[in-house]
């Protein structure tokens, strides 16, 4: 099968046969990781594995967040999830499909053929369902030799998810809502938005397993060895409930798990589904008050929660389907298979590594995390490179990201002519605290956040046609512009959002960013109806471009530093000439560093620049879209798409690796995949599809 779309023809990989993993109508691909349950930086669960049979699913952080399924075909019991336990042979894997909110698994053995698919319904146009941390899993059965057979199901979820480490105790009930019957866990100490940092899973709130009544289960609480052993030996579940509580999560392993009997199973599909929903009742700490999850704003509580997730699930289902068709066919149109097979595992990854919180009025409020990198909330920095994503699909949830930023810069703690770079250590969003916090200037990164911040206060202004947010920060926005006027163009010695690379002076690639953020001012300016100050920035970034161009000028490309003949960078920043429409600077700097940038790739990507091997996946991608034509889009993309296959290393997508070897040199799971959505902002025709 080939694409004809925009001039992309990539054929597809015989990777099926493996039971590995493919986009609809995208190149098949082997994911590092597949997403299971995705909604936050807590309830995010993962395959770290080319088969659901191969290891337990885990959460993002790499700590096992185990569930088993199992099946037994005419008496004879095989697993289709976790590893290999008491010697129960796998069901054999032919495929598994992943969507932008669906992971669909199907095996197929012992005279069945099973389907199971995870669904998370991350509708990103529709906040309340975004909002909503519930997870279907639905289990289709039918025969694939023509015989009957007699079915019953079988499906688990440990304590684990619960709790931060399995030395913590916990407690467990058994409730009925509405025609649900629900089993839940939560710890016994409840430490509600105790902890911060970056390698934890939540310790408060709590898990639920829920199923209709319609659906015929039988539910229990009970060990690991209880519940999966009474199911190996009988097909059922133990009579009673474990009552042993509180007890440590490794004290015999309580799980909640549920069994389906399908009876006699032939050619028309026996269909089961139930819910995996966690309720943190609060979500976040900000300016030291503590938030709700957004969907419980209207003082909903976790019954509601399932009723309405319960009652929505046929719609969901359609509407989920619908949106993955749409949105997998656009990527493709917009970028290519290999590009859409990307896109499509960054979608879910960038939306739960956020969470999405109400404001005391209800106004929603979207806080990033960086997984893996120092557990920052709200960084300017991680906010600019996830953009894309949102400000494609959801200018709400772009604004929802940037208000707690402007809010806490108004605020008196925060003195400084330029942006902050965070608003503290997940999940507290109190006030920002790398380099030195609001007490001091050294290690900020002034350039950086006050290009960033102007740049998307643009970039959600055109998306909305007009400048009413930006009127709202004016003043901010105002001191930026000056702090940028006065130390843009030529960088004094400082980081930029790449820190891990130390200070630079002199950055050609963070000039860039200072002058078209200049320039987007200058658009807010004429948006807002004040022409003098718009004419007067226009001309002084076209002013600052001309330098530049001389300044950076360093033959066949353009230097990474001013000062630095025979270096070279990533010059990402510039995308944003082309997506806001500025031309501001020449077209011949894209076409000069492209050629550049061809001849300067290793096997898996081009480095970010001529100092080490690795390079950031969001930046490579923003570089890729300053292509003119599609063959040079997808000459930088193809050793990405190399480089997803083959990476040793089974997180989900880090987005920052080696070049030369494949190998993840640090974060994972992180918010800033959104920025591979870029090629599709920069699309003319897929804004108006996406705004629509």
């Amino acid at each position: 099968m080939k694409s004809s779309m925009r001039g992309f023809a990539v054929p597809l990989l015989l990777l099926a046969a493996a039971g590995l993993c493919l986009a609809q109508a995208a190149a098949p691909v082997r994911p590092p990781a597949v997403p299971l349950v995705t909604h936050d930086p807590y309830f995010s669960i993962w395959s770290m594995a080319d088969r659901l049979t191969q290891d337990w699913p885990k959460h993002w952080t790499g700590r096992v967040q185990a569930m088993m399924g199992m099946v037994r075909v005419d008496g004879r019991p095989y697993r289709f999830m976790g590893p290999e336990w008491r010697r129960i042979p796998a069901l054999t894997q032919t495929d598994c499909r992943v969507y932008p909110t669906r992971t669909v698994y199907t095996f197929k053995d012992a005279g069945i053929e099973l389907t199971v698919t995870f669904l998370s319904p991350l509708l990103i146009g529709d906040l309340d369902i975004l909002s909503r941390p519930v997870s279907y899993v639905t289990l289709d059965v039918r025969t694939a030799d023509g015989k009957p057979h007699d079915v019953k199901l079988y499906y688990d979820a440990s304590s684990e998810i619960a709790v931060n480490t399995v030395d913590q105790k916990v407690n467990w009930s058994r409730l009925r809502v509405g025609n649900l019957q629900v089993l839940s866990f939560g710890s016994k100490d409840q430490p509600v938005l105790e902890r911060t940092g970056d390698n934890l899973r939540i310790d408060w709130g709590y898990f639920y397993l829920a199923v209709p009544g319609a659906e015929k289960p039988d539910m229990a609480l009970a060990s690991d060895g209880e519940n999966r052993g009474s199911f190996l030996q009988t097909g059922t579940l133990p009579a009673r409930d474990d009552l042993r509580m509180p007890r440590p999560v490794s004290d015999d392993y309580p799980l909640a798990a549920v069994t389906f009997d399908l009876g006699t199973v032939g050619d028309q599909p026996a269909s089961r589904w139930l819910m995996l929903a966690y309720d943190d009742q609060f979500s976040i700490e900000y300016l030291f008050r503590k938030l709700r999850p957004y969907w419980r704003r209207g003082g909903w509580g976790a019954a509601d929660l399932l009723e309405a997730a319960a009652r929505d699930y046929d719609a969901l289902v359609k509407r989920c389907r619908a949106f993955d068709d749409a949105l997998t066919a656009d990527m493709v149109r917009a970028g290519g298979e290999k590009y859409a097979a990307l896109a499509t595992l960054a979608y879910r990854q960038s939306i739960a590594a956020h969470k999405l919180a109400a404001d005391y009025d209800g106004t929603p409020l979207f806080f990033p995390k960086e997984n893996f990198s120092n557990g920052c909330i709200s960084t300017v920095d991680v906010i600019y490179p996830a953009a894309p994503l949102y400000l494609l699909m959801s200018p709400a949830l772009a604004r929802a990201m940037m208000t707690p930023v402007f809010e806490y810069a108004k605020g008196p703690e925060w003195k400084f002519p330029f942006a902050p770079h965070d608003l503290g250590t997940y999940p507290k969003a109190d006030g920002q605290v790398y380099g030195g916090g609001a007490m001091t200037e050294e290690d900020q990164m002034p350039v950086e956040e006050s290009g960033n911040m102007l740049l998307l206060t643009a970039a959600l202004a055109k998306a909305e046609g007009k400048a009413d947010y930006a009127l709202k920060y004016w003043p901010l926005l105002q001191r930026w512009a000056e702090y940028l006027k006065a130390k843009g163009l030529d960088p004094e010695n400082q980081l930029c959002t790449d820190d891990f690379a130390g200070h630079l002076a002199h950055n050609a690639n963070l000039s860039i960013k200072a002058i078209l953020a200049l320039r987007a001012y200058a658009y807010l300016c004429d948006l807002a109806g004040k022409k003098p100050e718009a004419e007067a920035y226009k001309k002084l970034s076209a002013d600052f471009a001309g330098q530049w161009v001389k300044m950076a000028d360093d033959g066949d490309h353009y230097r990474l530093a001013f000062d630095k003949p025979g270096t070279w960078s990533q010059k990402y920043n510039l995308v944003w000439d082309k997506i806001l429409g500025f031309d501001l600077f020449p077209k011949d700097v894209a076409r000069k560093e492209m050629a550049f940038y061809k001849k300067s790739q290793l096997t898996y990507g081009l480095p970010l620049d001529n100092r080490k091997e690795y390079t950031k996946i969001d930046w490579l991608l923003w570089t890729a879209t300053l292509a003119e034509t599609p063959a040079d889009f997808t000459a930088l993309l193809d050793p990405v798409f190399e480089w997803l296959n083959k990476t040793p290393d089974r997180v989900p997508l880090t987005d920052w690796y080696w070049t030369n070897t494949g190998k993840q040199t640090g974060f994972q799971a992180r918010p800033v995949v959104g920025g591979l959505l870029i090629k599709m902002l920069a699309d003319p025709a897929s804004v108006k599809l996406w705004t629509k």
